[in-house]
């Protein structure tokens, strides 16, 4: 009180009060304002555009701070771009990121965490993110805020790192900070990239509990969840959930059911659910497209696909296709065998200034070498590296491929050691090319050492390895190695399915054993592994090829008992094996079968019933067989005309031979010897002496490969009609022609020869033979000794004596010497 006051009656009036510092921070409204830069360079045609955030800078700090920081000449201040720019220019694992953010003057405004925690999750780098928070919460003005910690979820999400994302959401509880729906829509969608859906479905009961309301996201993430999984069935229970809750679809929860049905292959069930789309009022975009197109293609229904796949390019379609789509539809030309046109979408595609990924290189690739078109894979490849794309093992796998069909299995070899020294690791697929590549090419010992050179690489065979391997043993004709290759696969574990029980027992008929085939379906049978349609194709059809008829109507009726849907090549086989076995109705009743149950026959067929009929003697119904193949517009083959023609002329009909033959040349059909044996026995028939004329013609470039019989027959049909001149004149085109002349040729010219009385000739015809290394039959001396006597006169009959000795003398002398 004394001191109050002195003070107050001192004559100094001094006001000792404390001053009031005022720390106000000034506002600065544009500090996270985005700001768009960027430059052209119109002559090396590059632009850039970039996103520019000041953020708070010194002149925004509190005055403590701003006085801190005053004279230090370490403290920069960087906007928070530049931050971010000098964070992404560091590793992360070498590099020291707290200097960075320790000199930055920004880091004592607390609102500039959440934008550079922004700027650096976009940019995708997980471990710069994590460095920068794990800093951000050592300060001492960090507050924890549920967006960071979402953008920190959503970041690991997308780097499928489940556990650290679940970490997350547990921290930010203990920082007192609850988490919203943005984050459990996160966590959702976390468990649902990496196949989690239960996980993903608890979560959504933890939201409920914690009485946060599911938003349309939250349940197109839990839709997703189940979907990626194939477990389109939970999906769609979601879905209904979701109605039911008042929460409607919208395109996206379309999408991800489509795509439920897609990844679980019920390709229909994502057609019919297109279909009631249609219904409603929202409009599909082009990942809906994408999802119906790859359906179809799946299905087969390829122009439909095609049709949609029109629409979206039509100009007024309001959904334009993607690079997804143009892929789409060149993997539908690679399946449908039109390489062409595979090529053309790909350069329209590029025109329409879509630029291809790896993806649409890769699918360019495999149309390529699943025809073998090594030279245009390699081309491609090539622009894969051009564009600044780095070859993945799709690639290389695809071009490895190519040289295998090619038959180039060294260049396939060269291909798989490039992918080594460029660091990328053969998967099982890569391996089972280069298997196929040796084997398809007959080098089954190099193809078991990379069977063996895979296990060596940590990578296990497959089922479509053993598959590869047996198919390669049936076509290098290797019996001991197929028993080798099943016992191999008995050893690592490997159960076959059905598709390698077929490749094995493919591989038996081919070389020929079929009791080993038979044991093995039978065991097949005992492992209760499921025959399909293609087990009873190899069996059925190669029964028919080694005449065991019997066993193959078997097989039919196992076939017939398991309910399996006949194929065209077992219809056929069936038919041919009951004609065989002389049981026409039953082969007539298989044929009446195949065509009401929609398996239209094609011309196999029809031409394995033409050789029923003609086993059967039943012309008329083999000439009613072609008036139903013209109605349903089915051209006949080389081998359907033969066997038609043989019916006619055994029908008594040669002229329609005749006709069919001018029918195949205008359709440029080409001719077999059974045909040219049919129009010769027609002409024979009809005593046409001009078409046959004609017909030598056509045959004389091809004497070379015309059978020796089909030969001897023209020549006798000249001879039998007294053209001996025009016999002659052929027999010296056909030995021109370098065709093996036989016994029978020299045969038919002495007997027509004699017919006629041309002696001279048919003594030249006997030397002739005996140059040619074929020795005369004691017959034909007689024959020519006999004329002598009784119609040569005694004029000619020494002549004809004396030149027979002669060449009887020559004979044994031949005979003599060959002995010596």
């Amino acid at each position: 009180m004394a001191a109050t006051q002195y003070l107050g009656h001192h004559p100094l009036q001094l006001n000792l009060s404390k001053p009031k510092i005022v720390c106000k921070k000034s506002k600065n409204d544009a500090a996270f304002v985005e700001e768009k830069s960027g430059f052209v360079d119109y002559d090396a045609g590059q632009h850039h555009v970039s996103t520019q955030i000041p953020g708070l800078r010194k002149a925004d700090l509190q005055r403590r701070y701003r006085l801190r920081v005053e004279g230090d000449r370490f403290q920069n201040d960087w906007s928070l771009s530049e931050v971010v720019e000098k964070i992404i220019a560091l590793n992360p694992k070498y590099d020291d990121i707290d200097g960075i953010l320790n000199h930055w003057v920004g880091r004592f405004a607390r609102k500039n965490f959440p934008p550079l925690i922004k700027e650096i999750t976009q940019r995708g780098l997980l471990e710069h993110s994590i460095l920068v928070f794990d800093w951000m919460k050592n300060q001492k003005n960090y507050c924890a805020r549920n967006d960071m910690y979402n953008m920190l979820i959503r970041l690991h999400t997308r780097h499928n790192r489940t556990d650290q994302a679940r970490g997350l959401f547990f921290e930010m509880q203990e920082w007192r900070c609850k988490p919203d729906a943005e984050t459990y829509n996160a966590l959702i969608n976390a468990h649902g990239r990496v196949g989690q859906w239960r996980w993903a479905l608890n979560i959504m009961e933890d939201m409920l509990r914690e009485a946060i309301p599911p938003s349309r996201s939250t349940y197109n993430n839990l839709i997703n969840a189940c979907g990626s999984s194939g477990n389109w069935r939970e999906a769609l229970k979601i879905c209904k959930k979701m109605t039911e809750n008042g929460v409607g679809p919208d395109l996206v929860t379309h999408n991800i059911l489509l795509s439920a049905y897609k990844t679980g292959r019920q390709y229909s069930k994502a057609l019919a659910y297109f279909e009631l789309m249609k219904g409603t009022n929202i409009r599909p975009d082009t990942t809906t497209f994408n999802i119906v197109i790859y359906c179809l293609v799946k299905l087969g229904q390829y122009e439909k696909a095609i049709d949609i796949f029109n629409s979206m390019r039509d100009k007024k379609a309001e959904c334009r296709p993607d690079i997804v789509t143009f892929t789409t539809i060149i993997h539908l030309y690679t399946l449908s065998g039109q390489i062409e046109n595979c090529t053309s979408l790909f350069n329209v595609m590029l025109a329409e200034g879509l630029k291809p990924n790896i993806v649409s290189y890769n699918a360019l690739i495999g149309a390529y070498a699943s025809h073998g078109m090594s030279k245009e894979a390699q081309s491609v490849f090539n622009a894969i590296k051009e564009n600044g794309f780095h070859p993945d093992v799709v690639s290389y796998t695809s071009l490895l491929n190519s040289y295998g069909r090619s038959k180039q299995p060294q260049k396939a070899r060269d291909v798989l050691n490039e992918l080594k020294r460029n660091k990328l690791k053969p998967n099982v697929v890569t391996y089972n090319a280069l298997i196929d590549a040796y084997g398809s090419n007959g080098l089954l010992a190099e193809a078991v050492k990379v069977l063996r050179e895979m296990e060596l690489n940590g990578i296990h065979p497959n089922t479509v390895s053993i598959c590869t391997l047996l198919a390669a043993c049936g076509r290098c004709s290797q019996k001991v190695n197929i028993d080798a290759v099943l016992t191999a696969a008995k050893m690592r574990g490997i159960k076959l399915n059905t598709i390698a029980y077929n490749s094995a027992i493919g591989s038996y008929m081919n070389v020929g054993e079929y009791e080993k085939a038979e044991a093995l379906y039978k065991f097949m049978r005992k492992k209760k592994v499921t025959p399909d349609s293609v087990t009873y194709t190899i069996l059925i059809s190669g029964c028919c090829k080694m005449s065991k008829y019997v066993e193959a109507l078997e097989f039919f009726a196992d076939m017939m008992d398991l309910k399996i849907t006949l194929t065209k090549e077992v219809y056929s086989s069936v038919i041919c094996a009951y004609s065989k076995q002389g049981q026409i109705t039953e082969a007539e009743s298989v044929f009446k079968g195949m065509k009401m149950a929609g398996c239209f026959p094609d011309v196999i067929t029809y031409t394995t019933m033409l050789h029923a009929y003609n086993a059967a003697e039943y012309w008329e119904k083999t000439c009613g067989l072609l008036l139903e193949m013209e109605d349903y517009h089915i051209q006949p083959d080389t081998i359907a005309f033969s066997a038609l023609m043989r019916a006619f002329n055994k029908s008594g009909k040669p002229s329609q031979v005749l006709i069919l033959a001018d029918f195949m040349k205008e359709k440029e059909i080409p001719f077999s010897d059974a045909i040219f044996f049919e129009m010769v026995s027609a002409c024979s028939l009809l005593q046409d002496w001009k078409t046959m004329v004609n017909l030598v013609k056509l045959m004389e470039p091809s004497f070379s490969v015309v059978s020796i019989g089909l030969l001897n027959q023209l020549l006798h049909f000249f001879g039998r009609s007294g053209k001996i001149e025009s016999m002659m004149k052929l027999f010296y085109k056909i030995t021109t022609s370098g065709a093996e002349i036989n016994f029978s040729t020299y045969s038919i010219l002495l007997m027509n020869l004699l017919a006629v009385g041309n002696w001279r000739k048919y003594i030249e015809v006997l030397e002739w033979m005996k140059d040619a290394g074929i020795q005369p039959s004691s017959g034909m001396y007689a024959d020519i000794l006999n004329y002598a006597q009784k119609s040569a006169g005694t004029e000619f009959a020494a002549k004809i004596q004396e030149k027979v000795e002669s060449l009887g003398r020559k004979s044994e002398n031949q005979v003599a010497t060959i002995k010596v």
